[in-house]
C-alpha cells in the first residue's frame, strides 16, 4: 500500500515536520508539507492526499479548525492529529470532528507505523464495499449482505450467479452468522422475487405438528384440526420455501420432503387429493450433514436432493476485517431506531471489538451494538460501553486449573454428563446449540439427557 500513498504533514514546527517527512519517506510513503492549517486546506482543495498527519496548536489556523474544513472538502480523507498538550476534552472532540486517532507528542514511532495503514485500510474497506455492492448487488437492499473480506466476496459473487437460477440451495454456518439474510438475497435477487417468501424453522415446531405445518391437513385429520389448512409449501407457491435447520427435521418426515423435491407435489394431512406445487427451496443448517449422513440420522439422497448448491458462511473471527463496516451499518441502524446521536467509535472500542472472537457472531455483534448505543451517554462509543465482551474474554483468557489437590478419577459417563450440562449452561440452555458444539446431534442429545435423568 505505501508504494502509491502520499501523506500530508502540517506541522509550524521545521524540525519536527522535517524529522516526520524523514522518517515516513523511510517507510516508503510520498510526503507533502505545509506549515500552517490554511496552507494544508488549500493542497487538499488542489490534490488526492491518502492521509493528513497534522499538529494541532499552530499560529494561524489549528489543526482542529484545519480538520473541519479538510472533511468538509474530502470526508473520505482520514486524519491524524498531534499535539504536545493532550486531555480527555480534545482528544473527543478531535474524533467528534471526524479525526481517525489523536497522538501525543513525543510521537511513538511504533505506534504512528501501526495507525497509519489502519487508518488507509479502513477508508479502503468502506469504498470497496460500496463498490461491490455496486457491481453485483443493487437487489440487496435493506437485506444487504456487509463485507468485503475474500470469503464475503466470493459468497456474494457466488449469490449473483446462482439466484436466477432455480437451483436449491443448502447454506451453512455457525450460529448468528445470517444465514437467513443469505437465504433472502437468493431470493429477493431472484425471478421468484415478487413471488412469496416463506420461513420456517424446523427445530421450533414439534415432530407431530412439522408435517401439517409445511404441508398442511384437511379438516378432522387430528383433534383440533377443526378447518382445512394450507401448509407453507402451499402458500409459498410459485415463490421460495426457507428450510431452516434443516439438520433437526425428524428422520420420517424426511422422506416426505424428498417426495415434495423429487415429485413436485404433495398431499395434505388427512387427505387424499395429490396437489402440485412450484417451490424453489433453500435450506440452512449449523450442523455437518454429512457427518449426519454417516450417523444414520439424516437421508443420504435428501443430503445430496438439497445440497446442489453449498452456500458457506465464514465465522465472524474469520473475516474480521469486515467488523468496522458492520459496527457502522449497525450503529447507524440502531441510532435511528433509538433516537440517539452517537458518532461513531473511538479507536480504543474499534480495536476491542476487532480483537474479541465473537462467539454468537453476527448476532452477538449486533446486540452488541444495540446494547452500547442504548446505554452510552457520550458522543462516541468507548470500550466502556463493551465491557460485557471484556469480561467473556477475561474470563476464557484466565482459565485456572488447580492441581495441587488429590485428583478424583470420574467414570466416563460422569465426564460425559459433565461436559454436556456445561455446554448447556454457556449455551443458555439452547439445545440444538449445545448439540452442535458437542459435534453430536439434537436427538442424541434429548436421549443423553433423558439418561441421566436431567429433562
Amino acid at each position: 500500500m505505501s508504494n502509491n500513498t502520499t501523506i500530508l504533514i502540517v506541522d509550524d514546527d521545521d524540525a519536527h515536520r522535517t524529522m516526520l517527512s524523514t522518517l515516513l519517506e523511510g517507510w516508503g510513503y510520498s510526503v507533502a508539507e505545509a506549515d500552517d492549517g490554511s496552507t494544508a486546506v488549500d493542497q487538499v482543495r488542489q490534490r488526492g492526499f491518502d492521509l493528513v498527519l497534522m499538529d494541532n496548536r499552530m499560529l494561524k489556523v489549528s489543526g482542529m479548525e484545519a480538520l473541519e474544513q479538510i472533511k468538509a472538502i474530502n470526508e473520505a480523507i482520514p486524519v491524524i492529529i498531534m499535539t504536545a498538550y493532550s486531555t480527555i476534552e480534545l482528544s473527543v472532540a478531535a474524533i467528534k470532528k471526524g479525526a481517525y486517532d489523536y497522538l501525543t507528542k513525543p510521537l511513538d514511532f511504533d505506534k504512528l507505523k501501526l495507525i497509519i495503514p489502519r487508518a488507509m485500510e479502513h477508508v479502503q474497506l468502506r469504498e470497496e464495499n460500496r463498490q461491490l455492492k455496486m457491481r453485483i448487488g443493487e437487489h440487496f437492499d435493506n437485506r444487504s449482505i456487509i463485507g468485503s473480506s475474500p470469503g464475503m466476496v466470493n459468497l456474494m459473487e457466488t449469490i449473483a450467479q446462482v439466484a436466477p437460477t432455480e437451483a436449491t440451495v443448502l447454506i451453512s454456518g455457525e450460529s448468528g452468522t445470517g444465514k437467513e439474510l443469505v437465504a433472502s438475497a437468493v431470493h429477493f435477487n431472484s425471478d421468484r422475487k415478487d413471488k412469496p417468501f416463506v420461513k420456517i424453522n424446523c427445530a421450533a415446531i414439534t415432530e407431530t405438528l412439522l408435517e401439517s405445518e409445511l404441508f398442511g391437513h384437511e379438516k378432522g385429520a387430528f383433534t383440533g384440526a377443526d378447518r382445512k389448512k394450507d401448509g407453507r409449501f402451499l402458500q409459498a407457491d410459485g415463490g421460495t420455501i426457507f428450510l431452516d435447520e434443516i439438520g433437526e427435521m425428524p428422520f420420517a418426515m424426511q422422506a416426505k420432503l424428498l417426495r415434495v423435491l423429487q415429485e413436485k407435489e404433495l398431499t395434505r394431512v388427512g387427505g387424499e387429493k395429490v396437489i402440485t406445487v412450484d417451490v424453489r427451496v433453500i435450506t440452512a443448517t449449523n450442523k455437518i450433514l454429512q457427518s449426519q449422513v454417516q450417523q444414520g440420522d439424516f437421508r443420504e439422497d435428501l443430503y445430496y436432493r438439497l445440497n446442489v448448491v453449498a452456500l458457506e458462511i465464514p465465522p465472524l473471527r474469520d473475516r474480521r476485517e469486515d467488523i468496522p463496516l458492520l459496527t457502522q451499518a449497525f450503529l447507524e441502524k440502531f441510532t435511528a431506531k433509538n433516537k440517539k446521536s452517537i458518532q461513531g467509535f473511538t479507536p480504543a472500542a474499534m480495536n476491542h471489538l476487532m480483537n474479541y472472537d465473537w462467539p454468537g457472531n453476527i448476532r452477538e455483534l449486533m446486540n452488541t451494538i444495540e446494547r452500547g448505543v442504548i446505554l452510552s451517554r457520550t458522543d462516541y462509543l468507548d470500550i466502556e460501553d463493551f465491557s460485557m465482551i471484556r469480561a467473556k474474554a477475561s474470563q476464557s483468557a484466565h482459565v485456572v486449573t488447580d492441581l495441587s489437590g488429590p485428583i478424583e478419577i470420574l467414570s466416563l459417563d460422569e465426564v460425559e454428563q459433565n461436559a454436556i450440562l456445561q455446554a448447556l449452561d454457556l449455551t443458555g440452555n439452547n439445545k440444538s446449540e449445545t448439540a452442535r458444539k458437542l459435534g453430536i446431534t439434537r436427538r442424541t442429545l434429548h436421549q443423553k439427557l433423558k439418561r441421566y435423568g436431567v429433562m
